[in-house]
């Protein structure tokens, strides 16, 4: 097992990649504690882990309240003894696909304000913990928004862009404690949309384009993508699992491409 006796957070646990991802971190041995905003849907995903034979547990917590983050955090380390991988797997609801002209500041400012925070937050929370102890991995997520093409995206690419941007700096801030920090960058996955908000996202962008979110998706696959289809949920979850393993513990500062091939580095 790549996870065997760590310990891992995984914040939006119960989202389509946190969940993904807490899934795979328990099928490799982690514990895993899951924190969420809607207990329904942590639960859903703790009695799958628990199903498979899994080791995990739940607590409802808002991962923008930093008092709220650093007592969580503080009871993880004090129950399980360390902390050794955190996930930010937290989504905000935010607009896509609408231009400069119809857009205004609070709509433009809130993702970026409220991404970046949570971020903030729960990794200083874990690198207390991590930092003690001289290793740990903290993982984010963005998306290929920041390289878009199209008009619509200023608000969320600006968003994207900080998140990578604050995962390069937070690995130089840890990198001598030990901690390594690796941003992933997938594309849109299909098969996360029926248990994610994004459907709603991307509705509401494809209706702009004139089309249908199926519709787009399977040409953007087809059209924008190396690969000629985009990631499964399953592929990104067991990418987490493998970057946060001690086998790839000489990665750190990294944004990971996992988009088929839709952006090149």
């Amino acid at each position: 097992m790549l996870l065997r006796d760590k310990v891992a957070i995984v914040y939006g646990g119960g989202g389509a990649i946190g969940g993904a991802s807490a899934r795979a971190f328990a099928r490799e041995g982690a514990k895993v504690f899951l924190a969420g905003r809607t207990r329904a849907r942590v639960e859903k995903v703790a009695a799958d882990i628990w199903e498979a034979g899994g080791s995990v547990e739940i607590d409802v917590l808002d991962a923008q309240d930093e008092t709220a983050v650093n007592d969580h955090a503080d009871r993880v380390a004090e129950k399980a003894g360390r902390i050794d991988i955190a996930l930010n797997a937290v989504s905000v609801m935010h607009v896509q696909g609408r231009p400069l002209a119809e857009l205004s500041f609070e709509e433009y400012s809130h993702p970026i304000s409220a991404y970046t925070r949570t971020n903030f937050i729960t990794a200083k929370a874990v690198a207390r913990h991590m930092a003690k102890r001289g290793s740990g991995v903290i993982l984010t997520l963005s998306t290929p928004g920041s390289l878009v093409r199209r008009p619509g995206f200023l608000a969320y690419g600006v968003t994207c862009g900080a998140i990578e941007t604050f995962s390069r700096l937070l690995a130089v801030e840890l990198g001598s404690s030990g901690v390594r920090v690796i941003c992933m960058r997938p594309d849109a996955i299909p098969d996360a949309l029926s248990v994610s908000y994004s459907r709603e996202l991307f509705d509401d962008m494809t209706r702009r384009l004139g089309t249908t979110t199926g519709e787009w998706l399977v040409a953007h696959a087809k059209e924008d993508t190396l690969l000629g289809r985009l990631p499964r949920l399953e592929q990104v979850a067991d990418y987490a699992a493998f970057i946060a393993s001690d086998r790839a513990g000489a990665v750190t500062a990294t944004l990971a491409n996992l988009t088929c091939g839709s952006v090149l580095d």
